[in-house]
């Protein structure tokens, strides 16, 4: 009888004892890539392997911006124009994304125009798959991934921007609608050809813009007017 008691003792659990055993699973991170070409989808994804952490989807930004269940964003930068179309439409109608850019080389610049553009973190296409995983980790947190000196470079230009508010252009000219769209595709490091083909302007009409803007806000070249404190100044009183 003292036996039939002891294994009745032993097979009851307290809530306590059997919340341990357990464990409440962790819901995973969802991750959607905006990339067209289906190979290199696959080739992201295998990055990824088979684990439960990671919930990874190829998806558009129509369906991104209607679906709303993404925990981060992997953005491709090879993709041209439509890179800078992506974030631009996707921070507009959601500001509180969290966008990863992944794409070729790891240069300072490279990683700060991503960040410029709205996105979270920056990861060279060519790093290994445990810095995807920490960077995703990290970002999906709602911290950001990049090098300090890069993030050290982005304060710097943002405390130049504020600083420079009351600075008018050059000869007290203001800049047009139409300048102020092409000076924010260079900011984010747009070609003369990509800014044509965003906006539906020829590239000499381009030329003629960059010219004009270098002229009002007396930049010397074009590299000098993206990073131009009264730049992201006139871009930020636009929006």
């Amino acid at each position: 009888m003292k036996s039939l008691v002891k294994k009745a003792a032993a097979a009851t659990t307290t809530p306590r004892q059997s919340a341990r055993k357990k464990p409440v699973a962790k819901e995973p991170i969802r991750v959607a890539v905006l990339e067209s070409d289906p190979l290199r989808f696959v080739g992201l994804r295998a990055l990824f392997g088979s684990g439960a952490e990671f919930r990874v989807r190829i998806s558009t930004v129509p369906f991104v911006l209607k679906a709303l269940d993404d925990d981060v964003v992997l953005i491709t930068r090879n993709r041209g124009t439509a890179f800078y179309s992506a974030m631009s439409s996707l921070k507009a109608v959601r500001p509180g994304v969290r966008i990863i850019v992944t794409g070729p080389g790891g240069r300072d610049e490279d990683i700060l125009r991503a960040v410029l553009a709205g996105a979270k973190g920056y990861i060279p296409e060519d790093a290994d798959p445990a810095e995807f995983k920490r960077a995703i980790r990290h970002v999906h947190k709602g911290e950001v991934w990049a090098p300090l000196r890069v993030l050290a470079t982005f304060i710097e230009r943002v405390t130049a921007s504020t600083t420079a508010r009351q600075i008018k252009p050059r000869d007290g000219q203001m800049i047009s609608r139409r300048q102020r769209q092409v000076l924010g595709l260079l900011a984010v490091g747009s070609s003369n050809k990509e800014i044509a083909g965003q906006l539906g302007l020829t590239e000499r009409t381009v030329k003629a813009h960059v010219a004009e803007l270098l002229r009002k806000i007396g930049a010397p070249n074009r590299i000098a007017l993206s990073v131009h404190p009264l730049a992201h100044t006139l871009l930020a009183i636009g929006r």
